[in-house]
């Protein structure tokens, strides 16, 4: 009762301070307008909802948050987690005193006109990123009566190393995701959030860490939907492999060869962040040429039980199986050409060429790290085959690497919606993403091959307007509706449950299901299909079946 006496106080005799009570203490925010200036709302950011996880505590799960006296500003971002940037190659120190979270809401009422919620987690291959406005500015979601939540969470070897052991057990990152979800509950109504109508929203990364959310019992009770854009948990950055070994290989990198997990993590938590970060720590050869955009070693792991409260407690295809699911609504889908992102980088020697030339790099890492030797290769000629016939991989066959690209992203998204439909889940919307305008930057890279589609990432900037990108907005513009419908239709699915739920966007979109595969092309226009990717799903079930996995 304090908190909401300090409250009113502090309002009455300045109005222009924006004062919110926290567990913690007291946030002084700020008003804005939204850039379409349809929206006055309220803005705080660099909100701590965890201990600074240094010294001792790196590694090791998230500590509570620490209290502040006074009123704290919270008018700037906290610093980002130490991270090499992928698509530019460049080191951003930040700190590790980095677990700070974002609040756009535009109602700061404490009634019965809560708003429901959408809390964004960021991709970046568990590497990079962050919950900043320059990426994830939140105009539009606010524009659509929602509160917009965005985090950091810790990443690369800081966030996901794994040793084996109770005081290192792995998943760092995805608890401190946890966290951050739980601060939300504690917290957001008095932002004006409905805690009861908490929806995750996340792309790349971030979409398979909200799907894997979905499995956790950390997480249970945290959220009622998911929004999964182009990521789940069968994907190729979500695959772990001899977790403790490559942190053993970590320490060899580094100069500190052990095998005693104690002696390694006293050395691990006294070096600089620094070399924690982008050191690629193979563990077998073949994993030098299977990274097709981003260097992907450090990820969510199945945890030993060491008494601890585990992330995840077996592998998620297993979950799926056995129905050991949430039962929440799921939103998911891809974009319709997601290996464009990449081409900058396949255009680099010797890229593509290693491709033709160790074609067991082309198989999904599940088989490659399941299967013989004598089965990869024979399943590399039959991809290889498939995808560029009897043309080598290389600068002449863009499109058709693009296309490989491309499908290794989708397949296991359509697959992943299959899975789903046969579960506890019963309300999930598949959609292909196929807007292209202006605002398509990565896209662009696929002009010069003659490809077209939209790029991982790109569908991102129909969600947010990003300060890096600095992009126009045209109210009477396509590239506007386009942002309109979008949003329109993620928000509808965060507050009712179905992205449709009236006719005002001329459309009704059906839930998938096993038996019609119906699914929502986004484009300029929204259209409604059946079966997507009918012949590359059949394809990628042969492969399956030859390596003798389910699929």
């Amino acid at each position: 009762m304090f908190f909401y006496g300090v409250l009113n106080l502090l309002i009455l005799h300045n109005v222009a301070a924006i004062i919110v009570p926290v567990e913690q203490g007291l946030l002084e925010g700020e008003q804005k307008w939204t850039v379409t200036g349809n929206t006055l709302y309220n803005s705080f950011k660099g909100i701590p909802y965890a201990a600074p996880p240094t010294g001792e505590l790196r590694f090791k799960a998230p500590q509570p948050a620490l209290y502040w006296e006074g009123i704290r500003n919270a008018t700037e971002h906290g610093n980002v987690c130490p991270q090499v940037d992928q698509l530019t190659n460049q080191f951003i120190p930040g700190s590790e005193d980095c677990l700070f979270l974002n609040v756009y809401t535009p109602n700061l009422k404490r009634d019965n006109s809560l708003l429901p919620v959408i809390v964004f987690i960021h991709g970046g291959s568990y590497v990079f990123g962050s919950g900043n406005d320059d990426n994830y500015k939140c105009d539009y979601l606010v524009d659509q009566n929602v509160v917009a939540v965005t985090i950091n969470y810790r990443l690369d070897a800081p966030g996901f190393l794994c040793l084996d052991t109770k005081e290192v057990p792995g998943n760092a990152g995805m608890k401190d995701q946890v966290a951050a979800l739980k601060w939300v509950q504690r917290n957001i109504e008095n932002f004006g959030g409905d805690p009861h109508q908490v929806t995750i929203m996340g792309q790349s990364a971030g979409s398979a860490s909200c799907t894997l959310h979905a499995l956790s019992p950390m997480s249970k009770g945290l959220f009622k939907r998911v929004i999964a854009m182009s990521g789940v948990p069968l994907s190729e950055f979500t695959v772990e492999f001899e977790s403790k070994r490559r942190a053993l290989i970590l320490g060899k990198i580094l100069g500190f060869e052990t095998t005693n997990t104690s002696a390694l993590l006293e050395f691990l938590q006294n070096v600089h962040v620094k070399k924690l970060v982008a050191t690629n720590p193979s563990v077998i050869a073949i994993e030098e040429y299977i990274n097709l955009v981003m260097k992907l070693y450090f990820v969510p792991v199945v945890e030993k039980d060491f008494g601890q409260e585990r992330f995840l407690i077996e592998p998620p295809d297993v979950s799926l199986k056995n129905g050991r699911m949430h039962d929440v609504d799921i939103l998911l889908g891809y974009a319709s050409a997601e290996g464009v992102i990449g081409i900058f980088l396949y255009e680099t020697p010797p890229t593509i060429d290693n491709y033709e030339r160790f074609r067991e790099a082309l198989v999904p890492r599940n088989i490659l790290y399941q299967s013989t030797p004598k089965i990869t290769v024979e399943l590399g000629d039959l991809i290889k085959d498939h995808y560029s016939g009897s043309e080598p991989l290389s600068l002449k066959t863009m499109p058709q690497f693009v296309q490989f690209v491309t499908d290794m992203y989708t397949y296991n998204i359509i697959r992943y919606a299959r899975h789903l439909s046969n579960s506890v889940i019963s309300n999930i919307y598949l959609y292909q993403f196929s807007c292209m305008s202006e605002r398509n930057i990565l896209s662009q890279q696929g002009n010069k091959y003659g490809i077209a589609g939209v790029a991982h990432n790109d569908d991102l900037m129909y969600v947010f307007n990003g300060n890096r990108y600095n992009l126009p907005i045209t109210q009477n513009s396509t590239s506007y509706k386009m942002i309109q419908n979008t949003c329109t239709l993620l928000t509808n699915f965060a507050k009712y449950g179905n992205p449709t739920p009236d006719s005002s966007l001329g459309v009704n979109w059906p839930q998938f299901t096993a038996e019609s595969e119906t699914y929502m092309d986004i484009g300029e226009e929204l259209t409604i299909d059946t079966k997507p990717r009918a012949c590359m799903m059949d394809f990628w079930k042969r492969i399956y079946e030859r390596a003798d996995l389910p699929f």
